[in-house]
């Protein structure tokens, strides 16, 4: 069985409109929301294995803070310059390539292709999760899928259960 959990970057600053996009940092909602993800995701056993993520500054920052919630040792966590804006299809690409020793996989994106690779490889879960996850992927929102597999080649779409997705703006 194998876990990959979906998380989007926190909000982003607009506070400097000529800033190059890769630049822009969270803004403070955005700060404390991934704070908020990762002690929710430390309490819940969602501690991966491996994080990959964009080298844009917000998904950097973002992973700073969740990883500031967890015990340690920390996960291993590798930048994937390819997940910068990457399509669900490219996405897929990485997610596939990762190790089978690997069970528990943190992507650390942005939209849409967040969104578009949660929603490809849901194949089943709870409804409401996949309504509500159907609607909208919001910054700092997790998807936690399981598939019933046993490398990361394997996986496909529509092949995933989606266990959870979880908005900040949920957790206390």
């Amino acid at each position: 069985m194998l876990t990959l959990s979906l998380l989007r970057h926190g909000k982003s600053s607009w506070d400097d409109p000529d800033l190059e996009d890769r630049l822009r940092p969270l803004a403070d909602r955005g700060r404390r929301a991934a704070r908020k993800m990762g002690a929710y995701m430390e309490r819940h056993g969602l501690v991966p294995g491996l994080i990959l993520y964009s080298d844009a500054v917000r998904t950097i920052e973002t992973l700073e803070l969740v990883l500031s919630e967890f015990p340690p040792p920390r996960p291993a966590a590798q930048p994937e310059p390819a997940l910068y804006l990457a399509p669900a299809s490219t996405m897929l690409e990485i997610v596939q390539r990762t190790p089978p020793t690997v069970q528990h996989l943190l992507v650390l994106g942005h939209n849409p292709g967040m969104h578009g690779l949660a929603l490809h490889l849901t194949g089943s879960g709870l409804r409401r999760d996949i309504a509500t996850m159907a609607t909208k992927f919001p910054t700092c929102a997790l998807a936690v899928l399981t598939f019933d597999a046993i490398s990361w080649s394997e996986v496909r779409p529509a092949g995933g259960r989606l266990n959870r997705f979880v908005l900040p703006r949920t957790l206390a």
